[in-house]
């Protein structure tokens, strides 16, 4: 398995290209906009596009997927269906934030312990609410790597101000289903630099297990 990240939109959120090394098909997690660019990075790796995976239905994360689906005839996994409610603004979300969105409807909602498949490759969905109500992390276990989305970042947690936000939800998810992944799973955030589970909990303000003692 390989990773990228390609920052797109105003907001720079973190797209990331997963592939599988032994087939060359991959998936983007999150392609929220600049799609010029994301084409070019993943025709760079070589790698044969077969799906679009989405962790929540923010502007940022999601907004221009439904074009590139249709454009390139991909398949749209995720996130959870109680993030119907953001996808459904994702028009004048993007109005108000600079940033083209479009409404679409996924080809599957997914659910917490479902998989996802990626070339040979296998991913848990782990549904996280709290910062969205239907957020999903996609984990690959033999490699201890998780892309979390606006769950958990380097140093900081995700926003809980938004409609339909619950802060002690975040707060559960990832102290009771992401911590118990183990210390030594490097994840990629939705925004910033990569991290691991086991740093966070040493030094993250929000989620340390100091912070939490």
């Amino acid at each position: 398995m390989k990773a990228a990240i390609m920052p797109v939109t105003p907001l720079q959120q973190n797209c990331s290209l997963i592939w599988c090394t032994k087939t060359m098909k991959g998936a983007l997690v999150d392609p929220g906009g600049d799609l010029e660019k994301l084409k070019a990075g993943v025709a760079k790796a070589g790698v044969e596009l077969e799906k679009i995976l989405i962790t929540h239905g923010h502007i940022d994360h999601c907004g221009e997927s439904g074009v590139l689906a249709k454009e390139l005839g991909l398949p749209i996994e995720g996130p959870h269906e109680a993030d119907r409610f953001w996808i459904s603004r994702l028009g004048e979300d993007g109005a108000k934030y600079g940033i083209r969105g479009e409404v679409f409807e996924p080809d599957r909602w997914l659910d917490d312990g479902d998989t996802v498949t990626v070339g040979d490759l296998t991913l848990e969905v782990i549904h996280c609410p709290g910062h969205t109500p239907g957020h999903v992390v996609f984990f690959h276990r033999p490699s201890k790597f998780a892309v979390v989305g606006d769950v958990l970042f380097q140093g900081s947690i995700g926003r809980t101000d938004f409609p339909m936000g619950n802060h002690q939800d975040l707060i559960d998810a990832i102290t009771q289903k992401l911590w118990p992944l183990g210390e030594d799973v490097t994840f990629i955030p939705g925004h910033g630099p990569v991290s691991t589970f086991g740093h966070e909990r040493k030094t993250n303000q929000f989620v340390s297990d100091y912070a939490l003692s």
